[in-house]
């Protein structure tokens, strides 16, 4: 069923219909706005308004379903909240900053724009109103304590891209300790304040600095002044801006930006570095109750695999899966997914509950504890297989079932592994036994008779049955001389 559904049923629609499926959730006529890299930035984050924000997919059924009612509740608060809509087929860079994982995925950009809160109600009209209401009630509450609105603009600026709050103003005596030596990401604007350029971009380098905030640092450094730096990494133009990684870093290690300059520009670029950046998940083996929850329990989805029993895949068998495991982590790393394993028979609750077992082992599951719910991948246990069956849950697609009993199992502790081969059991020791003196043979030897007695045997019994022995048919055979003729006389 999964595999005629979600991307592949995608590939076979001709780019004129896929670009009419993309539109047809909400369209100009709706008070649903339309959402882009483009525009969120000036549309959500520097206004004031209380924003409801929808990531979706047009071909995710949810959020088919949630159109009419999302519609109503655009309608019922038009001039009071703002209800917007992002399509994540095409701006998937929206959503990475607020880690949406699923669709459709609600968020409730009101008193902190930098903070947006998840929207956990009913997918109907009257809940989200009642959310939005909720919201602006927080909002004019705070304005009434002194309290100003979260959202990212507003910011006071020098001339030349160095001096709010979240620029961080760089110089050739800071720049060694605060960047080379951080283990932070850095962006840094190397600008001269005569630049025309370098102007334009002051608002956008600002603003996206307050966006990445506790992501990425973003600095300034007039090269003008600071020639030392300057000169150091090759500035011959203004703007120039520099990447560098985490951990203590080099010039060598510098990376020239190459995307736009505007806001939603700069912060979808710095995010991919982020998700570049990011350290891989730890893939844990699953000692028992405890850590399977430290790996889990806080993670949108958790992928389980049940590696088979060391006796039936030893140590190198074991630790090629583990290899290849620990790349897909890396690879799909940004999905902030938790990543475990055990060995088949060893969580006898857990396969039950979901089923492993019945057709072997290597086996993979991705569950949602909170959720409750399931999905289990049916491909080649390989890297193509686990790759499409983790990129159709990255994208919301694919089969889920419910956990059964609406609880998940209950895990048994058990030891680590120690990384080596299964060792057979000792078979018990036999003393030496001396077999020269031991015959062998199942019974006594038999002499075999001769021709002779065999010969008097076969006689004996001929006579017993009443068969003529050989003497006697020899007697027979001797005839009576026969008499002469007359004539022969």
């Amino acid at each position: 069923m999964g595999r005629f559904s979600g991307v592949n049923l995608l590939s076979l629609i001709p780019a004129a219909l896929l670009i009419g499926l993309v539109r047809a959730l909400y369209d100009v006529s709706d008070e649903v706005v339309d959402l882009t890299a483009g525009n969120f930035h000036k549309r959500v984050l520097d206004d004031d308004a209380v924003w409801i924000v929808e990531f979706y997919a047009p071909w995710c059924g949810h959020c088919q379903r949630l159109v009419p009612e999302y519609r109503r509740a655009a309608k019922a608060l038009k001039g009071l909240v703002k209800i917007g809509g992002v399509d994540m087929t095409q701006h998937q860079s929206l959503g990475a900053p607020y880690k949406v994982q699923g669709f459709p995925t609600i968020k409730v950009f009101g008193l902190d724009k930098n903070k947006p809160t998840d929207y956990n109600g009913q997918r109907s009209a009257q809940d989200i109103v009642n959310a939005a209401v909720n919201e602006v009630k927080r909002v004019a509450n705070a304005r009434l304590a002194g309290r100003a609105n979260g959202g990212s603009g507003g910011y006071q600026q020098k001339s030349g891209g160095a001096g709010s709050n979240a620029v961080v103003e760089l110089t050739d005596a800071n720049f060694e300790e605060l960047v080379l030596r951080s283990k932070d990401l850095w962006m840094v604007e190397f600008f001269a304040p005569w630049c025309g350029h370098c102007k334009n971009l002051e608002p956008h380098w600002h603003a996206a600095a307050a966006e990445l905030k506790d992501k990425v640092k973003l600095g300034a450094l007039d090269a003008t002044v600071h020639t030392t730096i300057a000169n150091r990494f090759g500035i011959r133009g203004f703007p120039s801006i520099k990447f560098f990684g985490a951990g203590e870093k080099t010039v060598s290690d510098a990376v020239d930006y190459d995307g736009g300059r505007t806001t939603s520009d700069i912060v979808q670029w710095a995010m991919q570095k982020v998700s570049e950046n990011l350290p891989p998940p730890d893939l844990k083996q699953v000692l028992g109750q405890r850590s399977f929850d430290e790996s889990c329990k806080d993670q949108q989805l958790c992928v389980i695999v049940f590696l088979p029993h060391i006796m039936d895949c030893q140590s190198k068998c074991r630790n090629d899966y583990l290899a290849m495991l620990r790349e897909l982590a890396d690879k799909f790393k940004r999905n902030h997914w938790g990543w475990v394993w055990t060995e088949a028979g060893q969580q006898p609750d857990l396969e039950h509950s979901f089923g492993i077992g019945g057709f072997g082992y290597p086996a993979m599951v991705a569950v949602n504890t909170r959720k409750l719910k399931y999905s289990t991948m049916t491909g080649s246990f390989g890297q193509s297989g686990i790759s499409e069956f983790l990129r159709d849950l990255s994208y919301g697609k694919g089969k889920t079932s419910s956990v059964p009993g609406a609880n998940m199992p209950s895990l048994v502790d058990v030891p680590a592994w120690d990384g080596r081969d299964a060792e057979l059991p000792p078979m018990e020791e036999v003393d030496d036994i001396d077999l020269s003196d031991v015959s062998l043979d199942d019974e006594e030897e038999v002499e075999m008779p001769t021709k002779e007695a065999k010969k008097g045997v076969d006689e004996e019994e001929k006579k017993k049955k009443g068969t003529k022995t050989e003497e006697e048919a020899g007697a027979k055979k001797t005839k009576t001389p026969k008499k002469k003729s007359a004539d022969e006389l």
